[in-house]
């Protein structure tokens, strides 16, 4: 089955009604009771959640109440062939443990038990919990905090904000087994994160690496392998929205372009775009030209382009196809995101990937550049800073790229926000395109020119921002930063943006502090940063990230969550009472996901 962009149909959350077997009276009252309890988690899912492409989430309920081996294996059976990448089990009482749970140790996994006091549906879930845990199966327990009336049908709040994190997690785990992840060109000016590493994308994510040269995209070019109508279209939109908004050629005398040259490196740009976009995911036009085979695409989910330095010494930058990739609309409307990174940044991609599947939002891809100090803005600026930037921030800035949506000018109850594509108004899509400049690029690092584009993302937006990193002899780990996007007094955005590159766009980013460890105090958050680059998404989805992570088996080494907001497998409390230490014993003791 082949969905409008990659091969494979979208993951289904399965859902297993577990009953105690008993029959002649037991199982026969417990009947309706748990199975409405299965039907009432479908329609929390499918009613709130998502898959990024908008399409809402489905759930495949077993035929039947499940009270022994014979009744897991058929609800197994069915999952397989509904094409389930996520398995909840509920129940309101006592059943045979680990007769009934079940047993693929790929798929996340959770168990609500009911908590009432008619039927033990906790022991139930301590007894099957137990069980995982003795058989190497990481599983997530559920249990509401008060106690429900047997007649209460409602699913309590604190039940249901496990029940949506576990799913949101578990989907986008689902989601990425069996993609790609392409890399058009190779490894970008010695950045580590850009050297792909293909045993990390398949043990840890289920993926496969896909690799192009960058000079398929010249070839592309040369012998007109692209949709030629779709150009003229693509053309016309960017002259509308993009180069009527050209900004002021700050390069030297001797390094301006001709308008001419101009005009064309806007024609090459898009066409690099179109290009990009074909390599991850097909064009079925390439095919009606007879460009069979690149017309398959790579199946890629995430992608990400060297550019700098060999391409870019002679031919234009991806700055261009980079912003319009990662924004939620291009010439063909409002549509969904990719996720495509700068500098083939491998690990930010996969950081922002895990973002997108998680928010089903554009991603920021930003340096981080540099942390201001409250005394330093003062020195430089004469002017002290307040709010949420009181105590400093840190500097997001790319090289020249950045999602549109990051401009904060879409909005929600009149608060700047990032949407998913589908809430995304025309309105909204204008205002991103007239907030963006794009001026030509800094031909003494872009040689062979381009268009960047610039703007400032609007302040108290709150967001996360996150980074994969490899640790030779430990493997994968994640940081999560939550905090905001900071607005600034005009003069100290004006001092700092022209210190810094003011043709690339900027994001003024706050983090929460807790006063202690590596969120002590903005510096130590900037000093203890894992690289160079950081994946930014809209809203707090740390409590989300950390879930996501211990699925895969990626520790997570830094983070601002609150405690109570921590949901990782039962079968980490036995790894030590310290939470961080605890996951890291524990994801090195049961290894990626797909060892």
């Amino acid at each position: 089955m082949r969905n409008s962009r990659l091969i494979g149909g979208k993951p289904k959350i399965g859902i297993r009604p577990i009953i105690d077997g008993r029959r002649g009276g037991i199982r026969e009252s417990l009947e309706d009771m748990t199975m409405a309890m299965a039907h009432k988690v479908a329609e929390l899912y499918s009613s709130v959640l998502r898959h990024s492409d908008g399409t809402p989430i489905e759930c495949v309920i077993a035929d039947t109440t499940i009270g022994g081996v014979a009744e897991a294996a058929m609800a197994a059976e069915k999952f397989r062939n509904n094409g389930v990448g996520v398995v909840l089990s509920v129940t309101p009482c006592w059943c045979y443990g680990f007769e009934t749970i079940d047993m693929d140790g790929e798929m996340p996994k959770a168990i609500w038990g009911f908590n009432g006091t008619e039927r033990p549906g906790a022991v139930y879930l301590a007894s099957a919990l137990a069980g995982h845990t003795q058989k190497g199966l990481p599983t997530f327990g559920i249990y509401g905090r008060d106690v429900q009336e047997v007649t209460n049908t409602e699913i309590p709040e604190d039940v249901q904000e496990k029940l949506l994190r576990f799913a949101r997690a578990g989907i986008a785990v689902a989601t990425m087994k069996g993609k790609s992840y392409l890399s058009i060109g190779s490894v970008s000016m010695g950045i580590a994160g850009s050297i792909p590493n293909p045993d990390f994308f398949q043990e840890y994510l289920g993926m496969r690496n896909e690799y192009v040269d960058a000079s398929e995209i010249e070839r592309r070019v040369q012998l007109g392998i692209y949709d030629h109508e779709e150009f003229e279209r693509a053309m016309a939109w960017t002259e509308k929205y993009c180069k009527s908004n050209e900004g002021i050629d700050f390069n030297p005398d001797h390094l301006v372009y001709s308008r001419e040259e101009k005009d064309a490196r806007w024609e090459y740009v898009v066409k690099m775009t179109l290009i990009f976009r074909d390599m991850m995911i097909g064009n079925p036009k390439l095919a009606e030209m007879g460009f069979k085979e690149e017309a398959m695409g790579h199946n890629a989910i995430a992608a990400g382009f060297q550019g700098q330095r060999q391409w870019t010494d002679y031919k234009p930058d991806g700055d261009f196809s980079e912003a319009i990739l990662n924004t939620s609309f291009d010439w063909n409307g409002i549509r969904e995101a990719f996720t495509f990174a700068t500098e083939n940044d491998t690990l930010n991609c996969a950081s922002m990937l895990f973002n997108h599947l998680l928010t089903n939002t554009a991603q920021i891809f930003a340096d981080v550049r540099t942390y201001w100090s409250p005394n330093a803005v003062e020195r430089v600026t004469g002017k002290k800073l307040e709010g949420k930037a009181e105590n400093g921030f840190i500097h997001l800035i790319n090289s020249g790229s950045c999602t549109l949506d990051g401009t904060g000018c879409q909005t929600r109850e009149g608060k700047p926000v990032m949407k998913p594509f589908w809430e995304i108004t025309e309105e909204e899509m204008e205002a991103c395109l007239v907030a963006t400049k794009w001026y030509p690029a800094s031909r003494e690092y872009m040689r062979g020119g381009g268009y960047s584009s610039q703007f400032l993302t609007r302040g108290e937006m709150p967001v996360t921002m996150c980074r994969l990193n490899l640790v030779k002899g430990q493997g994968p780990v994640l940081q999560i930063a939550e905090g905001w996007a900071v607005n600034l007094d005009e003069d100290v955005f004006n001092a700092i943006n022209e210190r810094t590159d003011r043709t690339w766009p900027s994001t003024f980013f706050a983090p929460r502090l807790t006063g202690k460890g590596y969120f002590r105090d903005v510096y130590t958050v900037m000093n203890n940063w894992g690289a160079n680059h950081g994946a930014i998404s809209y809203g707090h989805i740390g409590a989300d990230l950390i879930t996501l992570a211990s699925m895969l088996r990626i520790p997570v080494c830094m983070h601002n969550v609150s405690e109570e907001n921590i949901f990782r497998p039962s079968a980490w409390v036995a790894f030590g009472e310290d939470t961080e230490g605890s996951d890291y014993r524990a994801c090195k003791n049961y290894g990626p996901l797909y060892k």
